[in-house]
């Protein structure tokens, strides 16, 4: 799930160009080799997983069409919008069947599965997918007059890519319906690849979503988007080229697009439980599933095809509970509990099930044991770590102690490629008790950078922790090598032999992972310590229809947040703040350093007064006009105190692109000026797919 930004676009451009298709070797000068330890961790799971196991390929191939003569999707002023070709290493013909030893075997398995591109024929002359193409499939249903699309993509480009593909080799239809399974862009981010909004806006196309889905899709990441853009660059890998050593899946797809994302609203929403429909002669029976992958989200039954559509709940990886690029916790529990009444409901019938990511399943048996699996999978994480936690086994020890049932170790269906068992089981803790282990010499932490000095001159200095780190590296301990060389690293940031050490640590970890957010995580901080952070540019939001559906309300809880409290003093002040066009009203009042909002309301005395129309805060909001200037253009009206108005907008910080994850990676980088800009546009979500 995610909402998209043009700071991921940026990224593109290291990610599509920084891999060799032949031979890939380490795209860091300073990179390593995976360590014998490593090959030797490789080698044992290589021994124990169950990889004579081939049915996934066998279901993965079932059905396949044909694919198109390129493997790049262009956008229209030629930008690279996607390019399966930078993953062609990992096919067996161009890798000779190569074992990387810098990849997890399970994790090269699930890569190779998602390498899969073009058309395939989920049901004889009814259901089509286009995969390969987007982090997500795109999922075609023959209706009487035209096509039922399931899920668009994440953009414009991939999205109008699949269409053309689709009624190239089907023969040309037209759209006559969209569902959006759930309320993450790539699932309706290229919906604007696909319809024309005249069309749903006269009903001559349906856009059907589950109750609550623009809330959701807009709202998800909006408190905390500056942040979550800078994570992303971890978890999602962003910066890491596609090689052996760096980005090799995405878990749930290859990896994300960089094009334009859309959003049109849906005009059929899906509010029951349980809820039938028919769609141009398709029969539906919807299952809303709030509460789990997404806040909305809805599987679909075919009754008289016997086919499940399983959405983003149940694909070929356990997700994520907690996304390490930052979101509210995700309930494992309600998550099983859909799962199980999909089982009980439609899952005893079901011949076929098809997703909004990986592979479809084929045969009742298939289809049962994903559903049963990964229903026990994401119970036993609840159930289990709940038990070690009433144990007295804290959030800083979970990790450690949990594991998943051995037999679920052996069903590929319960591994967690998108999730991973040591960031779900703390996940979990944190979701009931939250993040303290009740040690009071925890609840009050230092921050590293006042408590790492002391440690470094407890140990000796950095001599001595550098050649204990290096010990602890050769000896494989690279966990503990970590523990040590993060402290030096915070207490001497400028120390580049202390980073590259611990840049070598994280990378064998990162090796070592199943997990890809695990592994883009450890490979993208070992990068920023070798190399510095990148120079990004400012974050914009993802496009203009993401913020027409940005609520009024939203927007002034996003200033809320930007309030500086060092710079406010003794600011106060209480205004109306109007939409005339849409008849919205607010109060907004700053007190105690504090800025709150409420709706519907007007104060008969206000401080001052700003009328605007909610088309022309479009415009702010999207950082393409500033409030000052449509003030004295005379398309916002200001009435009362202009100069506390003036001293509230020079309250208001604008969050910068970039910054520090790693300490001491910000002085090896060239960081772009801030930019000059209105403090009342506003500033962008953000996110990741299916997180």
């Amino acid at each position: 799930m995610f909402t998209r930004t043009r700071l991921i676009a940026a990224c593109s451009v290291f990610a599509f160009n920084a891999v060799a298709a032949d031979a890939p070797q380490h795209f860091h000068p300073k990179g390593k080799a995976p360590s014998t330890y490593t090959v030797q961790m490789q080698e044992e799971a290589r021994k124990v997983l169950p990889f004579a196991d081939k049915a996934d390929f066998d279901d993965a191939r079932r059905g396949f069409v044909a694919a198109p003569a390129s493997r790049v999707i262009k956008g229209a002023a030629g930008n690279v919008v996607w390019n399966m070709g930078s993953y062609d290493w990992l096919l067996p013909e161009n890798s000779g069947g190569k074992d990387f030893d810098s990849i997890h075997p399970s994790l090269q398995r699930q890569a190779l599965l998602n390498m899969h591109y073009g058309l395939y024929e989920v049901l004889p002359g009814k259901i089509w997918q286009i995969r390969g193409f987007d982090l997500s499939n795109i999922s075609f249903i023959k209706g009487k007059t035209g096509w039922i699309i399931f899920d668009v993509g994440t953009t414009r480009e991939t999205a109008r890519a699949a269409l053309d593909f689709v009624n190239e080799k089907l023969g040309k239809r037209p759209v006559v319906a969209v569902v959006y399974s759930h309320a993450h862009a790539d699932h309706f981010g290229g919906i604007r690849g696909v319809v024309d909004e005249a069309d749903v806006r006269s009903g001559k196309v349906k856009i059907i979503a589950p109750e609550h889905f623009m809330g959701h899709a807009v709202s998800e990441n909006i408190y905390a988007g500056p942040a979550m853009n800078r994570r992303i660059i971890y978890a999602y890998g962003l910066l890491l080229p596609h090689n052996p050593f760096g980005h090799v899946d995405q878990a749930i797809g290859k990896t994300v697009p960089f094009g334009e994302i859309g959003l049109i609203e849906p005009n059929v929403i899906v509010s029951k439980p349980i809820e039938s429909m028919t769609v141009d002669g398709v029969r539906m029976v919807f299952q809303n599933t709030p509460g789990t992958e997404a806040p909305a989200e809805m599987n679909t039954w075919f009754p008289d095809w016997k086919v499940f559509w399983g959405a983003e709940n149940i694909v070929g990886t356990i997700h994520n509970i907690y996304t390490l690029r930052g979101a509210l916790i995700r309930d494992p529990l309600e998550w099983s509990k859909k799962i199980n009444e999909a089982l009980y409901r439609f899952g005893k019938d079901a011949e076929v099930m098809f997703t909004a990511h990986t592979w479809p399943r084929f045969g009742n048996a298939r289809v049962v044991q994903a559903m049963r699996d990964q229903r026990d999978a994401y119970a036993n994480l609840n159930n289990a770590v709940l038990h070690q936690a009433n144990k007295g086994v804290t959030i800083n020890e979970i990790h450690n102690v949990y594991k998943l049932p051995a037999s679920l170790q052996q069903s590929w269906v319960a591994h967690s490629y998108h999730g991973s068992e040591e960031h779900n089981s703390r996940a979990v803790i944190n979701r009931y008790i939250g993040y303290w282990d009740a040690n009071p010499a925890t609840l009050i932490p230092l921050s590293p950078k006042d408590s790492a000095p002391e440690y470094v001159a407890m140990m000796g200095g950095s001599e001595k922790i550098l050649a204990r780190g290096k010990q602890l590296y050769d000896e494989g301990k690279y966990l503990l090598a970590v523990e040590l060389l993060n402290k030096l690293v915070y207490a001497e940031p400028q120390n580049q032999a202390a980073k590259d050490l611990l840049a070598d640590n994280f990378e064998q970890v990162g090796y070592q992972k199943e997990s890809v957010a695990l592994r883009n995580s450890f490979l993208a901080a070992a990068l920023d310590l070798r190399s510095g952070m990148p120079n990004l540019p400012s974050p914009k939001t993802g496009g203009p229809d993401m913020i027409k559906a940005l609520a009024t309300e939203l927007w002034l809880e996003g200033l809320a947040i930007r309030l500086d409290t060092q710079k406010v003093g003794d600011l106060k002040f209480i205004a109306n703040f109007i939409t005339p066009d849409n008849g919205e009203k607010f109060v907004v009042e700053v007190s105690n350093g504090t800025m709150t909002s409420i709706k519907g309301e007007q104060v008969a005395k206000p401080d001052f007064t700003v009328r605007i129309k909610r088309s022309e805060l479009e415009s702010v909001m999207a950082g393409k006009a500033l409030l000052v200037d449509l003030l004295g253009q005379g398309k916002a009206e200001l009435i009362g105190n202009r100069d506390v108005f003036d001293r509230f907008r020079a309250t208001l910080a604008t969050f910068p692109a970039n910054f520090e994850i790693m300490p001491g990676t910000a002085s090896a980088a060239v960081v772009a000026p801030a930019p000059k800009a209105d403090p009342l546009k506003h500033q962008p979500a953000a996110g990741g797919p299916g997180q």
